[in-house]
């Protein structure tokens, strides 16, 4: 069952965020903070079934809400205050009892693993890893716009979850990009599967799909949290 808290991102605004608690006796010492796509917030299907099933696998997941969401504004907040949520979303899971001894890697859906690598692109240190489901690559149907100059600034290894169908961003335009990178980075595609990985119903079950991107996700972590 997930347990909330609060993060104060300044004196005047804060969100809440959810910790979903490993399986202990499958337990890797690590924990992944994730941040949710811009359509929705930290309940949505989508963020809840990735955290509940990677803390079974032994992740310690977490998850929380932007400033926008928290209040239920439809509108992403400003760059500035999605990275000053972030960052103080760092600051209060590497503090907090049961998680400080883990080791901390952070991603996101969408909007949230951009986030996320624009905050460790800046110098948040001691990243273990970053975890991108669906790297918003560029607006749909805008190639030109890229959203990947930071990315080479990234210290720790990546892992990048991809459809073969999104429109945000296709493995092949991610590949392109991925040789800019200092850091390592792994590329794991979803055939067929579109931004949210939703595969048609002819190439087999969703929850099949999503099963083999949380497998994935918890032996990389395991990996690189060596």
């Amino acid at each position: 069952m997930a347990e909330e808290f609060k993060v104060g991102i300044n004196e005047y605004q804060g969100v809440s965020a959810l910790l979903y608690p490993a399986n202990r006796k499958s337990g890797a010492g690590v924990t992944l903070t994730l941040g949710h796509g811009a359509g929705a917030g930290q309940t949505s299907s989508f963020m809840l079934t990735f955290a509940t099933e990677l803390a079974a696998r032994g992740i310690d997941a977490v998850t929380f809400n932007f400033f926008y969401a928290e209040h239920r504004r439809g509108a992403p907040d400003k760059n500035d205050l999605l990275e000053a949520c972030y960052r103080a979303v760092i600051h209060e899971v590497r503090k907090h009892p049961k998680l400080r001894r883990n080791k901390l890697a952070i991603g996101g859906k969408s909007m949230g693993g951009r986030i996320a690598s624009q905050v460790a692109a800046s110098g948040v240190s001691d990243i273990a890893g970053l975890v991108f489901l669906g790297y918003p690559l560029h607006p749909p149907g805008k190639p030109e716009q890229l959203r990947a100059k930071h990315l080479p600034n990234i210290k720790s290894p990546m892992l990048f979850v991809q459809g073969s169908r999104d429109t945000f961003g296709t493995p092949d335009e991610l590949r392109k990009v991925m040789k800019e990178f200092n850091a390592p980075a792994e590329l794991f595609v979803i055939e067929s599967g579109d931004h949210s990985f939703k595969v048609p119903k002819s190439t087999g079950t969703q929850n099949a799909v999503f099963e083999s991107v949380q497998d994935k996700i918890v032996d990389w972590l395991r990996d690189v949290a060596k």
